[in-house]
């Protein structure tokens, strides 16, 4: 339908109008770095025609050449039709402000753990300066540990994935930051390699949907990795292990950050004992728990 638009619309604003009409018309459903048509589609055109994305006002009234109208009708042909989330389009997620490569190997990036790394864990880390090695358990692109490298510039990352896919797309993103001598890449089941490994900080953003939400996935969902989503009935087959076998990995004093969406109330049903703090976080209240090693 888009490709029929090709000789009709002329300008950015024509694009923008029809391409926000037809997201809203096809039902899409948004939660990969836009919340809703108006700026999904904004974003997707600015990309596509290689125009700053944070400025739309002064093109609205430019004109496409036919080449751009059919590279840009094409791709918005492929998100209405298939559903493909935009960052697999672009091969680009922003994450605090950082831009990440990505495509169909790994989940997009957004986690509530990234404004917590970005602070230095504030007030829970209290010589963040003292953190000389640190773990991204569940890595994915990459991007967690990126901004640990960042936020702890004299810290030892390890980054750690099942997947030997996730870790190629994670290789390219420490090296467009250059952080190849400060992060490790690590392929391994959680703990399983990492024997004798100990660290001042870990945090993970492991797979925590339960089987129900699962089966009720939007199609944009069902384009990521199905073993970087899933964890189980209950969402918390990962964070189990993750936290018999945490203790062990700590240095005294050590931290471990962990995200789990909305499982707060099954979490600390499974785990009475365990006295788990919930940081405030703007959007993702009860969605990431801090433990020190002492607790576990």
């Amino acid at each position: 339908m888009f490709k029929d638009a090709v000789n009709q619309l002329l300008t950015l604003r024509d694009w923008l109008r029809y391409a926000v009409s037809r997201f809203n018309e096809a039902g899409l459903f948004f939660g990969h770095g836009s919340q809703e048509a108006y700026d999904e589609a904004a974003y997707l055109i600015l990309h596509t025609l290689h125009l700053p994305i944070d400025r739309l006002d002064p093109f609205l009234d430019a004109r496409l050449l036919p080449d751009e109208a059919k590279r840009l009708a094409e791709l918005l042909d492929r998100r209405v039709e298939q559903r493909i989330p935009a960052p697999y389009l672009t091969h680009e997620a922003w994450l605090q402000g950082y831009r990440f490569y990505v495509d169909e190997r790994v989940i997009v990036p957004r986690s509530f753990l990234a404004p917590l790394i970005l602070e230095q864990f504030q007030p829970w880390l209290v010589e963040p300066e003292r953190v000389t090695r640190a773990l991204d358990l569940c890595t994915g692109s990459g991007c967690l540990a990126v901004l640990m490298a960042e936020a702890f510039p004299e810290a030892a990352i390890d980054a750690v994935d099942l997947s030997g896919d996730a870790l190629a797309v994670a290789r390219r993103n420490v090296a467009d930051y250059h952080l190849d001598e400060q992060i490790e890449l690590i392929q391994s089941d959680l703990f399983a390699k990492l024997h004798g490994r100990r660290y001042d900080l870990i945090v993970s953003n492991p797979p925590y949907v339960d089987a129900a939400a699962m089966a009720a996935l939007p199609r944009e969902y069902r384009h990521e990795p199905e073993m970087a989503l899933g964890s189980g009935h209950d969402g918390l087959d990962v964070v189990r292990v993750i936290l018999r076998q945490a203790a062990e990995h700590l240095n005294p004093g050590g931290l471990l950050a962990v995200e789990i969406g909305h499982n707060r109330v099954a979490l600390e049903a499974a785990f009475p004992d365990l006295e788990f703090f919930w940081p405030e976080i703007e959007g993702g209240q009860d969605t990431v728990f801090i433990l020190t090693r002492e607790q576990l």
